[in-house]
């Protein structure tokens, strides 16, 4: 299926604050696996933000995970494909009851 409203996807600060952020106390070991497999790092941190927006607007891969209490969540899995490296990205989206588009969770790589 394809995630709801993708096309209004707001990542938020989820990249800087905690996916690839070295010094988080849970993010850091996301941030490490980024750089090591996909040379990504908050420096270059457009590069996943661009596949992530592309993913959450075009994909057809997104799978509904129910309601947790919050709203209706998601998950969506693609190929990043960088000079680095390949990996599968996971990403975990939820639409706010009251709100009509995703917002990002988290992300890291399979």
């Amino acid at each position: 299926m394809k995630l709801p409203n993708g096309e209004h996807a707001d990542l938020g600060t989820k990249l800087e604050d905690y996916s690839l952020n070295p010094f988080h106390r849970h993010g850091q070991h996301k941030s490490r696996v980024f750089e090591s497999a996909l040379g990504i790092t908050l420096a270059n941190k457009e590069v996943l933000s661009r596949a992530l927006f592309a993913a959450a607007k075009d994909s057809s891969d997104a799978v509904a995970d129910g309601d947790n209490g919050f709203g209706e969540t998601y998950v969506l899995r693609f190929r990043l494909t960088t000079k680095k490296g390949s990996a599968t990205v996971l990403s975990a989206w939820i639409i706010l009851h009251n709100e009509d588009f995703p917002r990002l969770t988290t992300c890291f790589i399979l």
